[in-house]
């Protein structure tokens, strides 16, 4: 092979994935380097008692993006990826005694909230809902599908937009002002305050404009057969079956830089591999604190203290008692602003977290809140599988917590489950991640888990872009633009890939703007 024609993507989280399939898919020699034995990154397993358990991220929205991948390479999605529609997007329990389910079905919420809290409320969702969708048809093609934004390309959109588009966007007062236009209940503003943290942010500091992720939602949230490691799986046989070869236990030591121009990648054997170009799917604080070499480190911004959440987790198997659990489930704090401050002003965990309980033997279920889901064939033949998670400071790298620290942070978490309905009786030891063990999985981050964290207006600009300022080196994933979250880092892994194609000689003349049904688009 040439190594002036080869692309290096160096990591096989979601983003590099996608941009090794389409790059695969357009006939350039892709090779793929992973640390790990198997491809997935932050979607990856944990083995609790002879069982797997979904160990990241446990939702897939957005479908269409993975469905535009799949199709790029010339394959149907539901071949090879099993997937049910959630009908109850998520079940919500209260210090009160109250719960509360958000359906896929709009007016099936509005009467769900009515009888929470009233028909005001009720009301405010319906606008609530417009609103959403409005800011999503506002961002979505000049922002989420396109290049990172620059202060020039805001204000020629803003121009474009006109007022109106600029008012839509509402990306000058915070997610939390913005929600006490619709609601009054401080229980609903926890609620859809709680989306700033999918972003790993605050809901008092992040822009309004990241209510957007509750329309995202609530257009589909899809269940994988098997686990969120299937989509990891589906798409590395899709960039394979394209032409693209993995090498994994293949771990990245230095970016290796020659005249202003990357020219391929050190590993840590020694062995050096050239290429004409890299895509690095991996955070971009590890470029910036020189964990791949100094020549990178000068052309990357350092993000600083502007980390998003860590967080701590709990993979375990057991038995439920008590609340009627779903596939998705949240138990609130009794008083959020505290919470936030723990986390952001004194990066310290909560002392009462809200709590994600993912039960992940239970699909998608209509049952009533008084009346538990029948649990799957596999939770009736053994103990459930769960994942417990609370948000935390990303401070891994500087302030690791002590094995009596994650104790005493277990107790108080599942001490407050019980408080609100919940007895979980483990049939084996919890496992449990901290900001430290992610810090040691992702370097450089601090175990944050989304890049850096979405607040003020000019949160955009702070993400870096597909292309980075050394010739030949690209970037992908979480960190980057257009931000967090498995589909996100798809369209990021597709822009990487545009980008690759338009420097090297792609007959595609312009900037990169991923367009449905296809990689780019003048």
């Amino acid at each position: 092979m040439n190594d002036r024609e080869r692309v290096l993507v160096v990591g096989a989280g979601a983003g590099g994935l996608a941009a090794a399939a389409l790059l695969a898919a357009r006939g350039v020699e892709v090779t793929v380097l992973e640390r790990a034995a198997r491809a997935g990154g932050k979607m990856r397993e944990i083995s609790v008692g002879g069982r797997l358990i979904d160990g990241g991220p446990t939702v897939l929205t957005m479908r269409w993006v993975i469905e535009e991948l799949f199709a790029a390479c010339g394959l149907r999605l539901d071949d090879h990826l099993h997937l049910q529609r959630a009908e109850v997007l998520a079940r919500h329990a209260w210090p009160d005694g109250a719960s509360l389910d958000l359906f896929a079905d709009q007016e099936r919420t509005v009467e769900a909230i009515q009888a929470f809290s009233g028909r005001e409320d009720a009301d405010g969702y319906r606008r609530f809902c417009r609103y959403a969708h409005d800011i999503f048809r506002t961002v979505n093609s000049p922002f989420l599908q396109s290049e990172r934004p620059t202060m020039r390309t805001l204000l020629d959109t803003a121009g474009s937009l006109g007022i109106g588009g600029i008012l839509r966007i509402d990306g000058y007062r915070t997610l939390w002002k913005a929600l006490g236009d619709f609601f009054r209940d401080p229980r609903l503003l926890q609620l859809f305050g709680r989306y700033a943290t999918y972003c790993g942010s605050s809901p008092y500091l992040a822009p309004a404009t990241l209510n957007v992720v509750a329309h995202v939602e609530r257009e589909g949230v899809w269940l994988v057969e098997g686990g969120m490691i299937r989509v990891a799986d589906a798409l590395a046989e899709a960039a394979t079956r394209a032409g693209a070869t993995f090498r994994y236990g293949a771990h990245v030591a230095e970016i290796v830089v020659s005249g202003g121009q990357v020219r391929g990648v050190r590993l840590d054997d020694g062995e050096v591999i050239g290429a004409r170009a890299v895509i690095f799917n991996g955070d971009v604080g590890a470029l910036a604190r020189g964990l791949l070499g100094k020549p990178a480190a000068k052309k990357m911004p350092d993000p600083g203290d502007s980390r998003s959440l860590s967080a701590i987790t709990w993979a375990l198997t057991g038995t439920p008692r008590g609340f009627p659990l779903l596939h998705h489930n949240v138990f609130f704090s009794s008083n959020y602003a505290a919470e936030f401050d723990a986390l952001f002003q004194r990066a310290s965990v909560p002392q009462e977290p809200t709590v994600y309980v993912c039960a992940q033997d239970r699909g998608a279920s209509l049952a009533a809140p008084s009346a538990p889901p029948p649990p799957t064939d596999a939770a009736q033949a053994s103990p459930e599988r769960f994942l417990c998670l609370i948000n935390a400071p990303a401070v891994g790298d500087k302030r690791p917590l002590s094995p009596q620290e994650i104790r005493e942070c277990e107790a108080r978490t599942f001490t407050h489950l019980r408080r609100l309905g919940l007895s979980l009786e483990p049939s084996s030891e919890p496992i449990a991640t901290a900001p430290h063990d992610f810090e040691r999985l992702f370097p450089g981050t601090g175990g944050a888990l989304y890049g850096p964290a979405s607040h003020g207006w000019s949160a955009p600009l702070a993400r870096a872009g597909s292309r980075a300022k050394l010739a030949g080196l690209y970037l992908a994933g979480g960190s980057v633009h257009p931000g967090a979250g498995v589909p996100m880092a798809m369209l990021s892994g597709r822009l990487a890939a545009t980008s690759v194609l338009e420097d090297l000689g792609s007959t595609t003349p312009s900037r990169a703007r991923v367009t449905p049904g296809g990689i780019s688009t003048s």
